[in-house]
Protein backbone atom coordinates (compact mmCIF):
# COMPACT_ATOMS: atom_id res chain seq x y z
CA UNK A 1 0.00 0.00 0.00
CA UNK A 2 1.10 3.54 -0.81
CA UNK A 3 0.79 6.47 1.61
CA UNK A 4 1.47 10.04 0.52
CA UNK A 5 2.52 12.52 3.22
CA UNK A 6 2.89 16.30 3.27
CA UNK A 7 5.48 17.97 5.55
CA UNK A 8 4.90 20.68 8.13
CA UNK A 9 6.54 23.95 9.13
CA UNK A 10 10.31 23.79 9.44
CA UNK A 11 10.76 21.61 6.33
CA UNK A 12 11.17 24.66 4.04
CA UNK A 13 14.66 25.70 2.91
CA UNK A 14 15.78 28.71 0.85
CA UNK A 15 15.37 28.19 -2.89
CA UNK A 16 13.63 24.81 -2.66
CA UNK A 17 11.07 25.75 -5.34
CA UNK A 18 13.58 27.05 -7.88
CA UNK A 19 13.88 23.85 -9.97
CA UNK A 20 10.10 23.40 -9.99
CA UNK A 21 9.48 26.82 -11.53
CA UNK A 22 11.28 25.78 -14.72
CA UNK A 23 8.00 24.02 -15.55
CA UNK A 24 5.59 26.66 -16.95
CA UNK A 25 2.54 24.68 -15.78
CA UNK A 26 3.84 24.56 -12.19
CA UNK A 27 4.76 28.26 -12.42
CA UNK A 28 1.30 29.31 -13.61
CA UNK A 29 -0.43 27.26 -10.93
CA UNK A 30 1.81 28.79 -8.27
CA UNK A 31 1.02 32.24 -9.64
CA UNK A 32 -2.68 31.51 -9.18
CA UNK A 33 -2.25 30.22 -5.62
CA UNK A 34 -0.09 33.28 -4.87
CA UNK A 35 -3.04 35.46 -5.86
CA UNK A 36 -5.32 33.50 -3.52
CA UNK A 37 -2.83 33.74 -0.66
CA UNK A 38 -1.91 37.37 -1.30
CA UNK A 39 1.78 36.42 -1.26
CA UNK A 40 4.47 36.17 -3.93
CA UNK A 41 5.13 32.49 -3.33
CA UNK A 42 7.54 32.24 -6.26
CA UNK A 43 9.75 34.86 -4.62
CA UNK A 44 9.58 33.21 -1.20
CA UNK A 45 10.29 29.78 -2.68
CA UNK A 46 13.30 30.87 -4.73
CA UNK A 47 14.90 34.13 -3.53
CA UNK A 48 13.94 34.71 0.10
CA UNK A 49 16.41 33.82 2.85
CA UNK A 50 15.90 31.39 5.73
CA UNK A 51 14.84 34.06 8.23
CA UNK A 52 12.18 35.39 5.86
CA UNK A 53 10.57 32.03 5.13
CA UNK A 54 10.69 31.12 8.80
CA UNK A 55 7.87 33.65 9.33
CA UNK A 56 4.76 31.59 10.09
CA UNK A 57 2.54 33.73 7.87
CA UNK A 58 4.86 33.01 4.89
CA UNK A 59 6.04 29.47 5.63
CA UNK A 60 2.61 27.90 5.96
CA UNK A 61 1.10 29.02 2.61
CA UNK A 62 4.41 28.22 0.91
CA UNK A 63 4.41 24.65 2.25
CA UNK A 64 0.78 23.90 1.42
CA UNK A 65 1.08 25.30 -2.09
CA UNK A 66 4.26 23.36 -2.85
CA UNK A 67 2.79 20.06 -1.64
CA UNK A 68 -0.46 20.49 -3.56
CA UNK A 69 1.29 21.45 -6.80
CA UNK A 70 3.87 18.68 -6.55
CA UNK A 71 1.03 16.17 -6.11
CA UNK A 72 -0.47 17.48 -9.36
CA UNK A 73 2.91 17.01 -11.02
CA UNK A 74 2.99 13.35 -9.92
CA UNK A 75 -0.66 12.86 -10.94
CA UNK A 76 -1.40 15.14 -13.93
CA UNK A 77 -4.94 13.67 -13.93
CA UNK A 78 -5.89 13.94 -10.23
CA UNK A 79 -8.62 11.30 -10.38
CA UNK A 80 -5.93 8.73 -11.26
CA UNK A 81 -4.48 9.13 -7.78
CA UNK A 82 -7.41 7.39 -6.12
CA UNK A 83 -6.65 4.20 -8.03
CA UNK A 84 -3.19 4.17 -6.45
CA UNK A 85 -3.12 6.01 -3.11
CA UNK A 86 -4.16 3.91 -0.10
CA UNK A 87 -3.97 6.75 2.43
CA UNK A 88 -2.70 10.29 2.93
CA UNK A 89 -1.54 12.30 5.93
CA UNK A 90 0.01 15.68 6.57
CA UNK A 91 2.13 16.84 9.49
CA UNK A 92 0.61 19.91 11.16
CA UNK A 93 -0.05 22.47 8.40
CA UNK A 94 0.64 19.71 5.88
CA UNK A 95 -2.74 18.27 6.84
CA UNK A 96 -4.35 21.08 4.84
CA UNK A 97 -2.55 19.87 1.71
CA UNK A 98 -3.68 16.32 2.52
CA UNK A 99 -7.30 17.47 2.87
CA UNK A 100 -7.14 19.20 -0.51
CA UNK A 101 -5.49 16.17 -2.09
CA UNK A 102 -8.32 13.88 -0.97
CA UNK A 103 -10.99 16.27 -2.24
CA UNK A 104 -12.26 17.49 1.13
CA UNK A 105 -11.31 21.09 0.22
CA UNK A 106 -10.54 22.82 -3.04
CA UNK A 107 -7.04 24.19 -3.54
CA UNK A 108 -8.42 27.71 -3.17
CA UNK A 109 -10.20 26.88 0.10
CA UNK A 110 -7.01 25.33 1.44
CA UNK A 111 -5.00 28.44 0.52
CA UNK A 112 -7.46 30.82 2.17
CA UNK A 113 -7.47 28.68 5.32
CA UNK A 114 -3.67 28.41 5.44
CA UNK A 115 -3.28 32.13 4.77
CA UNK A 116 -5.51 32.98 7.72
CA UNK A 117 -4.03 30.16 9.82
CA UNK A 118 -0.52 31.53 9.37
CA UNK A 119 -1.53 35.09 10.18
CA UNK A 120 -3.62 34.05 13.19
CA UNK A 121 -0.87 31.83 14.63
CA UNK A 122 1.70 34.59 14.18
CA UNK A 123 -0.62 37.02 15.96
CA UNK A 124 -1.24 34.55 18.80
CA UNK A 125 2.51 34.01 19.14
CA UNK A 126 3.02 37.75 19.60
CA UNK A 127 0.80 37.83 22.69
CA UNK A 128 3.21 35.88 24.92
CA UNK A 129 6.90 34.98 24.40
CA UNK A 130 6.70 31.27 23.61
CA UNK A 131 8.75 28.73 21.68
CA UNK A 132 9.46 25.02 21.18
CA UNK A 133 12.30 22.61 22.00
CA UNK A 134 12.97 19.18 20.52
CA UNK A 135 13.60 16.48 23.13
CA UNK A 136 15.56 13.62 21.59
CA UNK A 137 16.20 10.25 23.22
CA UNK A 138 15.41 9.44 26.83
CA UNK A 139 12.50 7.49 28.30
CA UNK A 140 9.09 8.55 26.97
CA UNK A 141 7.26 8.38 30.30
CA UNK A 142 10.03 10.27 32.09
CA UNK A 143 10.03 12.95 29.40
CA UNK A 144 6.27 13.44 29.57
CA UNK A 145 6.41 13.65 33.36
CA UNK A 146 9.20 16.24 33.19
CA UNK A 147 7.25 18.33 30.67
CA UNK A 148 4.18 18.23 32.89
CA UNK A 149 6.30 19.25 35.87
CA UNK A 150 7.35 22.40 34.04
CA UNK A 151 3.90 23.14 32.60
CA UNK A 152 4.96 22.31 29.04
CA UNK A 153 2.96 20.58 26.30
CA UNK A 154 4.26 17.68 24.14
CA UNK A 155 3.17 19.58 21.01
CA UNK A 156 4.58 17.06 18.52
CA UNK A 157 5.03 13.36 19.23
CA UNK A 158 6.95 12.08 16.24
CA UNK A 159 7.63 8.59 17.54
CA UNK A 160 10.26 6.95 19.73
CA UNK A 161 12.80 9.46 21.00
CA UNK A 162 11.30 12.44 19.17
CA UNK A 163 9.04 14.71 21.20
CA UNK A 164 8.76 18.47 20.78
CA UNK A 165 8.01 20.48 23.94
CA UNK A 166 6.21 23.82 23.71
CA UNK A 167 5.38 26.57 26.17
CA UNK A 168 6.58 29.91 27.46
CA UNK A 169 10.20 30.94 27.14
CA UNK A 170 10.51 30.74 30.93
CA UNK A 171 9.11 27.19 31.04
CA UNK A 172 11.51 26.06 28.33
CA UNK A 173 14.43 27.67 30.18
CA UNK A 174 13.43 25.72 33.29
CA UNK A 175 13.40 22.51 31.23
CA UNK A 176 16.86 23.30 29.86
CA UNK A 177 18.13 23.68 33.42
CA UNK A 178 16.44 20.45 34.51
CA UNK A 179 16.36 18.12 31.47
CA UNK A 180 15.02 14.56 31.43
CA UNK A 181 17.64 11.87 31.95
CA UNK A 182 19.51 10.68 28.85
CA UNK A 183 17.68 13.20 26.63
CA UNK A 184 19.18 15.84 24.35
CA UNK A 185 17.44 19.22 24.04
CA UNK A 186 17.53 21.27 20.83
CA UNK A 187 15.78 24.68 20.91
CA UNK A 188 13.83 25.25 17.70
CA UNK A 189 13.93 28.49 15.79
CA UNK A 190 10.19 29.21 16.00
CA UNK A 191 8.49 32.19 17.59
CA UNK A 192 5.50 30.41 19.04
CA UNK A 193 4.21 27.46 21.03
CA UNK A 194 2.26 25.85 18.19
CA UNK A 195 -0.29 23.14 18.97
CA UNK A 196 -0.78 24.34 22.55
CA UNK A 197 -3.29 26.42 24.51
CA UNK A 198 -1.34 29.52 23.46
CA UNK A 199 -2.86 29.13 19.98
CA UNK A 200 -6.48 29.37 21.19
CA UNK A 201 -6.99 32.84 19.58
CA UNK A 202 -6.03 31.34 16.23
CA UNK A 203 -8.56 28.54 16.69
CA UNK A 204 -11.32 31.09 17.23
CA UNK A 205 -10.30 32.93 14.06
CA UNK A 206 -10.24 29.80 11.92
CA UNK A 207 -13.55 28.56 13.33
CA UNK A 208 -15.28 31.64 11.91
CA UNK A 209 -13.89 30.97 8.43
CA UNK A 210 -14.79 27.29 8.64
CA UNK A 211 -18.50 28.04 8.97
CA UNK A 212 -18.50 29.35 5.37
CA UNK A 213 -16.64 26.39 3.84
CA UNK A 214 -18.40 23.53 2.07
CA UNK A 215 -16.65 20.17 2.17
CA UNK A 216 -16.71 16.76 0.50
CA UNK A 217 -15.93 13.41 2.07
CA UNK A 218 -12.35 12.19 1.47
CA UNK A 219 -11.88 10.03 -1.62
CA UNK A 220 -9.25 7.91 0.09
CA UNK A 221 -8.19 7.31 3.69
CA UNK A 222 -7.20 10.53 5.48
CA UNK A 223 -5.20 9.86 8.66
CA UNK A 224 -5.76 12.54 11.30
CA UNK A 225 -2.98 14.23 13.29
CA UNK A 226 -5.13 14.32 16.40
CA UNK A 227 -5.25 10.59 17.12
CA UNK A 228 -4.17 8.67 14.04
CA UNK A 229 -7.79 7.80 13.21
CA UNK A 230 -9.00 7.54 9.62
CA UNK A 231 -11.65 10.26 9.20
CA UNK A 232 -14.19 9.93 6.40
CA UNK A 233 -16.61 12.80 7.06
CA UNK A 234 -15.64 16.06 5.36
CA UNK A 235 -17.11 18.29 8.05
CA UNK A 236 -15.22 16.41 10.74
CA UNK A 237 -12.00 16.76 8.76
CA UNK A 238 -12.55 20.53 8.62
CA UNK A 239 -13.33 20.71 12.34
CA UNK A 240 -10.15 18.78 13.11
CA UNK A 241 -8.13 21.13 10.88
CA UNK A 242 -9.37 24.03 12.98
CA UNK A 243 -8.81 22.52 16.43
CA UNK A 244 -5.50 20.98 15.36
CA UNK A 245 -3.90 24.41 15.81
CA UNK A 246 -4.03 24.14 19.61
CA UNK A 247 -3.87 20.34 19.86
CA UNK A 248 -0.73 18.17 19.86
CA UNK A 249 0.33 16.49 16.61
CA UNK A 250 0.36 12.74 17.24
CA UNK A 251 2.45 11.68 14.27
CA UNK A 252 3.41 8.58 16.25
CA UNK A 253 -0.22 7.46 16.10
CA UNK A 254 -0.43 8.33 12.38
CA UNK A 255 2.52 6.00 11.78
CA UNK A 256 0.88 3.32 13.92
CA UNK A 257 -2.13 3.49 11.62
CA UNK A 258 0.17 3.21 8.61
CA UNK A 259 1.68 0.11 10.20
CA UNK A 260 -1.83 -1.29 10.84
CA UNK A 261 -2.60 -0.75 7.15
CA UNK A 262 0.58 -2.68 6.26
CA UNK A 263 1.90 0.19 4.18
CA UNK A 264 4.79 -0.76 1.91
CA UNK A 265 5.74 2.65 0.49
CA UNK A 266 5.64 6.27 1.74
CA UNK A 267 6.09 9.16 -0.69
CA UNK A 268 6.75 12.58 0.84
CA UNK A 269 5.85 15.71 -1.11
CA UNK A 270 8.26 18.67 -1.23
CA UNK A 271 9.98 20.08 0.63
CA UNK A 272 10.62 16.42 1.43
CA UNK A 273 12.97 14.61 3.78
CA UNK A 274 11.70 15.17 7.32
CA UNK A 275 8.81 12.70 7.36
CA UNK A 276 10.58 10.02 5.32
CA UNK A 277 13.48 10.29 7.77
CA UNK A 278 11.13 9.69 10.70
CA UNK A 279 9.48 6.80 8.84
CA UNK A 280 12.80 5.07 8.18
CA UNK A 281 13.44 4.97 11.93
CA UNK A 282 9.92 4.06 13.06
CA UNK A 283 8.58 1.88 10.23
CA UNK A 284 11.30 -0.63 9.53
CA UNK A 285 11.03 -2.33 6.17
CA UNK A 286 8.81 0.35 4.61
CA UNK A 287 10.29 1.87 1.47
CA UNK A 288 10.37 5.67 1.35
CA UNK A 289 10.66 8.28 -1.41
CA UNK A 290 11.48 11.93 -0.67
CA UNK A 291 10.33 13.99 -3.68
CA UNK A 292 12.52 17.09 -3.68
CA UNK A 293 13.04 18.14 -7.31
CA UNK A 294 11.14 17.67 -10.58
CA UNK A 295 13.88 15.52 -12.10
CA UNK A 296 12.67 12.81 -9.68
CA UNK A 297 9.13 12.74 -11.10
CA UNK A 298 9.61 9.70 -13.32
CA UNK A 299 11.09 7.79 -10.39
CA UNK A 300 8.25 9.00 -8.17
CA UNK A 301 5.66 7.68 -10.64
CA UNK A 302 7.48 4.35 -10.76
CA UNK A 303 7.38 4.28 -6.94
CA UNK A 304 3.63 4.91 -7.10
CA UNK A 305 3.16 2.07 -9.58
CA UNK A 306 5.20 -0.28 -7.38
CA UNK A 307 3.31 0.39 -4.15
CA UNK A 308 -0.06 1.72 -5.31
CA UNK A 309 -3.39 -0.01 -4.86
CA UNK A 310 -6.96 1.30 -5.23
CA UNK A 311 -8.66 2.90 -2.27
CA UNK A 312 -11.55 0.94 -0.79
CA UNK A 313 -13.41 4.20 -0.34
CA UNK A 314 -15.64 4.95 -3.35
CA UNK A 315 -16.96 8.48 -3.77
CA UNK A 316 -20.23 7.32 -5.37
CA UNK A 317 -22.77 10.11 -4.78
CA UNK A 318 -25.84 7.94 -4.14
CA UNK A 319 -24.79 6.76 -0.69
CA UNK A 320 -22.39 7.45 2.16
CA UNK A 321 -19.86 5.09 3.66
CA UNK A 322 -19.07 4.74 7.34
CA UNK A 323 -15.54 3.41 7.78
CA UNK A 324 -13.46 1.96 10.59
CA UNK A 325 -11.44 4.75 12.25
CA UNK A 326 -8.84 2.31 13.60
CA UNK A 327 -7.69 -1.30 13.28
CA UNK A 328 -9.58 -3.74 15.48
CA UNK A 329 -12.65 -5.93 15.81
CA UNK A 330 -16.04 -4.56 14.83
CA UNK A 331 -19.15 -4.84 16.98
CA UNK A 332 -22.71 -3.78 16.12
CA UNK A 333 -23.81 -4.37 19.72
CA UNK A 334 -24.43 -0.70 20.54
CA UNK A 335 -27.90 -0.83 22.08
CA UNK A 336 -30.10 -0.75 18.97
CA UNK A 337 -29.04 -2.96 16.08
CA UNK A 338 -29.55 -1.28 12.71
CA UNK A 339 -30.09 -3.80 9.92
CA UNK A 340 -30.69 -3.14 6.22
CA UNK A 341 -33.63 -0.77 5.72
CA UNK A 342 -33.38 0.75 9.21
CA UNK A 343 -33.22 4.51 9.68
CA UNK A 344 -30.18 5.93 11.45
CA UNK A 345 -30.35 9.37 13.05
CA UNK A 346 -27.62 11.97 12.57
CA UNK A 347 -24.95 11.49 15.24
CA UNK A 348 -26.16 7.99 16.15
CA UNK A 349 -23.58 5.36 17.11
CA UNK A 350 -23.97 2.37 14.79
CA UNK A 351 -20.91 0.30 15.67
CA UNK A 352 -17.72 0.13 17.69
CA UNK A 353 -14.20 -0.91 16.78
CA UNK A 354 -12.06 -2.26 19.61
CA UNK A 355 -8.38 -3.15 19.85
CA UNK A 356 -5.82 -3.51 22.61
CA UNK A 357 -5.28 0.26 22.74
CA UNK A 358 -8.77 1.67 22.43
CA UNK A 359 -12.48 1.27 21.71
CA UNK A 360 -13.79 3.79 19.19
CA UNK A 361 -17.42 4.52 18.36
CA UNK A 362 -18.49 4.77 14.72
CA UNK A 363 -21.15 7.44 14.31
CA UNK A 364 -23.33 8.46 11.36
CA UNK A 365 -22.66 12.20 10.97
CA UNK A 366 -25.60 12.78 8.61
CA UNK A 367 -27.94 9.90 9.35
CA UNK A 368 -29.72 7.95 6.61
CA UNK A 369 -31.07 4.52 5.75
CA UNK A 370 -28.91 1.39 6.03
CA UNK A 371 -28.37 -0.02 2.54
CA UNK A 372 -26.11 -2.89 3.57
CA UNK A 373 -23.52 -3.91 6.11
CA UNK A 374 -20.16 -4.78 4.58
CA UNK A 375 -18.85 -6.60 7.68
CA UNK A 376 -20.17 -9.16 10.13
CA UNK A 377 -20.17 -9.05 13.93
CA UNK A 378 -16.66 -9.75 15.23
CA UNK A 379 -14.90 -9.26 11.91
CA UNK A 380 -11.34 -7.89 12.04
CA UNK A 381 -11.12 -4.54 10.20
CA UNK A 382 -8.32 -2.25 9.08
CA UNK A 383 -8.25 1.56 9.39
CA UNK A 384 -10.53 3.10 6.78
CA UNK A 385 -12.23 -0.19 5.86
CA UNK A 386 -15.87 0.42 4.82
CA UNK A 387 -18.34 -0.93 7.37
CA UNK A 388 -21.80 0.09 6.17
CA UNK A 389 -23.47 1.95 3.32
CA UNK A 390 -26.08 4.58 4.20
CA UNK A 391 -28.52 6.18 1.76
CA UNK A 392 -29.63 9.75 2.57
CA UNK A 393 -32.98 9.74 4.36
CA UNK A 394 -35.88 10.92 2.22
CA UNK A 395 -34.51 9.37 -0.99
CA UNK A 396 -35.26 5.89 -2.29
CA UNK A 397 -32.53 3.40 -1.46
Amino acid sequence: MLVIVAPGQGAQTPGFLEPWLADPVFESRLHWLSAVAGLDLAHYGTEADADTIRDTAIAQPLLVASSMLAALAVFPHPADAFAKVGAVAGHSVGELAAAAGTGVLSAEQAMVLVRERGKAMAAASALTPTSMTAVLGGDRDEILAKLAEHGLTPANDNGPGQIVAAGTVEQLAALAADPPAKARLIPLSVAGAFHTKHMEPAVQTLAKYATAISTHDPRTRLISNRDGHVVHDGREVLQRLVTQVNSPVRWDLCMQTMADLEVTGILELPPAGTLTGIARRALKGVETFALKTPDQLDDARAFVEKHGSPSEIDAAPTWRLLVAPVKGTVSRDVGVRRDAGATVDAGEVVAKVANSRDEVEVTAPHGGIVVEWLVEEGDPVSPGQPLVRLHPAGSPA
